[in-house]
């Protein structure tokens, strides 16, 4: 859309088409432009749980890309009937759970896309422009994969039974280059907030392995798990003796008070250490205003541990619409965006500067 010249041309509809997403298609051309080192993969971080994976060999997969927004208005002051923290936790005031992050990427811009992967029923991991726009924009052999709760709400949504696969715990699935493996998840809030609009053929709603999963991204450059919203579970030491992890990622946050949904920047550590990982990268903390927490945290505590446990991995802090080489970026602590003005001067400087600078 055109943008207005004048005042009476300016109205909210084309201010809304001329700003969202908030960086355009920029990110989607630095994926697409992007050539991964061999022996590496490279990672974005896309906001929430939202994750796209790109190898050396240009496999390319979405994972838990949310396009969608929290609270935007208080209404009458009350939480919605149904909601999953009212059902969690028996809350009745409106919580401001309020969407922090801009959108990086342009869904329907997105190109080249192997298969998408969801890890569980959640709307904020779940999202119906995702599957619209992966749809739209990629060939039959695109694939969308995860539990039988999210493949049954892709139906529902018109995405082609044909085009959908059902895993469960220990089943791999071969995408171009890479096979990923599912892994169970420990994701409490799922299982108990499953409603009846996420109902599963054939199963009990009470079955996690129907409702999430964990998935182990194997590539030529190293391994990526995906702890999606799992909980601090001693399960993690079991996938870290019958994998090799080489990055982890594992959703983090400042949980409100009377839930427990987002592990603590000790329960980061300690699944790093149970998945004998080598980086691991909280996630999650920046999305939602009621869970805002700040990830430095998570590295003054392994800074504290790390001599004494023998630490044998580091933390790494992320930001939103960064990306993550592994492994070349292995030794990083922290994400800075790119400053730019690497060509300075590069052309004849027509601005008149004072002598004395």
């Amino acid at each position: 859309m055109a943008k207005p010249k004048n005042v009476i041309e300016a109205t909210r509809e084309n201010w809304i088409a001329n700003t969202f997403p908030e960086w355009g298609t920029w990110l989607n051309e630095e994926i697409e432009h992007s050539l991964v080192p061999e022996k590496n993969f490279k990672i974005w971080w896309l906001a929430n749980n939202g994750i796209w994976l790109k190898t050396h060999e240009d496999t390319n997969i979405l994972v838990d890309l949310w396009n969608g927004t929290g609270k935007r208005t208080h209404g009458d002051g009350l939480m919605k009937k149904g909601h999953q923290m009212q059902r969690m936790s028996g809350v009745a005031k409106l919580q401001p759970n309020l969407r922090l992050q801009p959108f990086v990427i342009d869904p329907y811009a997105m190109k080249d896309i192997d298969a998408l992967f969801v890890t569980h029923i959640h709307s904020d991991h779940l999202d119906i422009n995702t599957a619209a726009a992966v749809l739209q924009n990629s060939t039959p052999d695109t694939k969308f994969i995860g539990p039988q709760a999210v493949v049954d709400i892709w139906h529902s949504w018109g995405v082609p039974e044909e085009r959908t696969i059902v895993v469960h715990p220990g089943d791999e699935i071969q995408v171009k280059s890479v096979t990923v493996k599912a892994l169970e998840a420990f994701d409490r809030t799922a299982l108990l907030t499953v409603n009846q609009d996420q109902t599963i053929k054939g199963s009990m709603p009470q079955d996690m392995n129907e409702i999430a999963v964990n998935y182990l991204f194997k590539t030529s450059g190293g391994n990526l798990y995906h702890a999606a919203d799992s909980h601090m579970s001693n399960m993690f030491a079991k996938h870290g003796n019958e994998n090799d992890v080489d990055v982890e990622i594992i959703n983090y946050g400042e949980n409100p008070r009377g839930i427990t949904d987002k592990v603590t920047s000790f329960d980061v550590l300690r699944s790093a250490e149970d998945l004998k990982t080598k980086v691991v990268i909280p996630v999650h903390y920046d999305i939602w205003s009621n869970f805002d927490a700040d990830p430095k945290e998570i590295i003054k505590i392994w800074q504290m541990k790390k001599d004494i446990l023998n630490y044998q991995f580091h933390p790494f802090v992320w930001k939103v619409g960064g990306s993550y080489t592994y492994p070349q970026d292995k030794e990083r602590t922290q994400y800075h965006y790119d400053r730019g003005f690497s060509d300075v001067f590069s052309l004849e400087n027509d601005v008149p500067f004072p002598s004395f600078l």
